[in-house]
């Protein structure tokens, strides 16, 4: 093709060194897991929590995914993707200019003895969004622990602070050419990178910011389950980008990984369900949205780097070891009872993406393992690889782990000198309309009295007889003892 004067000089619009088909799968990737967070998440939180907290829980995740997009391609992406400043952290620097995006995509930091340097075959623009999508999702995910009761202004501090401080070095670490990486730790798709991070920070966050009402705390019934439903789903479908894409390449690899997805999330979500009925009798919508979270969560780190046979093996345990923290375990935990993690992200996410990192550890194949980690002589522990590999995928848990709890408490202090980090009681009394003025769903009665003079029934035929008829049958529910909620 001819050159474009949108490009440099020397630089046709399709280079030798692109793929068209890895391109054109990438960008649908990135699409994809952008659906996961908009309208997914936010939909889902719009719809999960009590009607009072609507608005605010689904711009929570909006505010997130907005914020993230500018700090990434201003310096996020370079400290967790580019030239190696610390094991554990990049060099800063802009993703804006065109001489960089055109180029062809590269991990610098990758390169290190036997192991070759990252180079995609599409241009760096492409790995900018993909990696922006991946970053995005984590900080909405994390949100999911705070919401109810968080003041909006210090989220609004704390999305671009966390992303810069927390999430680049796990990114770096796990994925950007540093320390884990080098050192053989497997995390495919963000098993430790994502979950493992936005669980055990969501978790940290809502230490500090502090609990919801009492009122809150013991009834937060969702306001409509069907959108609830509609969320998770347009979260599982987006999965198929989330795994699919982590190859960088429209490969063996991808398609593995879309497959085992789905599988495991299947089957995590049925063992879920049949435990709610064994043990209560009843199975629960909820329950089966987190069921299919967490087997989406567990198979993440090994999508593309385990057999379909294990993909269900994954997805048995996804869905009863969670199962098991979040309805046994944490009702006798001190420290789990007081903390108010309210959507049990540090289940669905900590729990389930540990989990996902060990299983990935004992039955990641070798033959996957060398079409997508070029770190050569990776295995899991069934394979041949001993349970060094499982002590390796423990170690960068750990790192992970401590890391988030470290910074994630130091910058909710810091912004705690200059917010407060939670809403006062009386504003958490009203919820959306305190938080920004706005209420979820306009219905009379929601926030406003009725006033006659401002609704002239009378130019209506019958209206006043209207009125007074609907006024009669209100009086005779209320005396057989029906109660009406508006």
């Amino acid at each position: 093709m001819a050159a474009s004067g949108a490009y440099a000089a020397d630089l046709p619009a399709v280079p030798e060194w692109l793929n068209k088909g890895d391109n054109a799968w990438q960008l649908t990737a990135a699409t994809l897991v952008g659906i996961q967070s908009m309208p997914g998440l936010v939909v889902l939180y719009g719809s999960i929590v009590k009607k009072k907290w609507a608005v605010n829980s689904a711009f929570m995740a909006l505010y997130a995914y907005a914020s993230s997009l500018l700090v990434w391609v201003l310096v996020g992406f370079r400290m967790a993707f580019g030239e190696r400043l610390l094991p554990f952290w990049g060099k800063a620097g802009v993703a804006l200019s065109q001489s960089y995006l055109v180029r062809r995509a590269s991990l610098p930091a990758t390169a290190h003895g036997d192991t070759p340097r990252t180079e995609p075959f599409y241009p760096e623009a492409t790995l900018v969004l993909f990696q922006f999508e991946f970053a995005a999702i984590t900080l909405v995910l994390l949100a999911g622990s705070v919401l109810g009761r968080m003041n909006i202004k210090a989220w609004m501090a704390f999305t671009p602070l966390w992303l810069l401080f927390s999430y680049t070095v796990g990114a770096f670490s796990l994925w950007g050419g540093g320390f884990l990486y080098h050192w053989g730790v497997i995390d495919y798709s963000g098993g430790y990178v994502i979950h493992l991070s936005s669980g055990v920070a969501g978790f940290t966050a809502a230490y500090w910011v502090g609990p919801r009402l009492k009122s809150d705390r013991e009834r937060f019934s969702p306001n409509n389950i069907l959108l609830m439903i509609a969320g998770g789903g347009l979260l599982w479908m987006g999965w198929a980008g989330f795994n699919g894409g982590a190859p960088y390449a429209a490969n063996i690899t991808a398609s593995v990984a879309v497959l085992n997805t789905n599988v495991s999330a299947a089957t995590s979500l049925l063992t879920w369900t049949c435990l709610d009925v064994i043990f209560f009798s009843k199975p629960s919508v909820i329950g089966a949205v987190q069921g299919m979270m967490t087997g989406l969560v567990c198979i993440t780190p090994g999508a593309g780097l385990v057999q379909t046979w294990a993909a269900v093996i994954m997805g048995v345990f996804a869905g009863s070891v969670p199962w098991f923290t979040m309805m046994i375990l944490h009702k006798k935990s001190a420290l789990l009872m007081r903390v108010d993690d309210t959507l049990a992200v540090f289940h669905t996410h900590a729990v389930a993406g540990l989990l996902g990192g060990i299983l990935t550890g004992l039955l990641a194949t070798p033959e996957l393992l060398r079409i997508e980690s070029p770190v050569p002589g990776l295995r899991g522990a069934f394979y041949g690889g001993g349970i060094g590999q499982v002590g390796k995928q423990l170690a960068g848990a750990a790192f992970v782990v401590a890391w988030n709890v470290v910074v994630t408490s130091l910058i909710l202090l810091a912004i705690g000198l200059v917010v407060p980090l939670r809403m006062p009681d009386d504003q958490l009394m009203i919820g959306d309309d305190a938080a920004h003025g706005e209420e979820a769903y306009a219905l009379w009665g929601d926030g406003e009295k009725f006033d006659a003079t401002r609704h002239d029934t009378s130019r209506v035929g019958g209206g006043m007889e209207r009125e007074s008829s609907v006024e009669q049958r209100l009086s005779g529910m209320g005396a057989r003892g029906v109660t009406i909620q508006l």
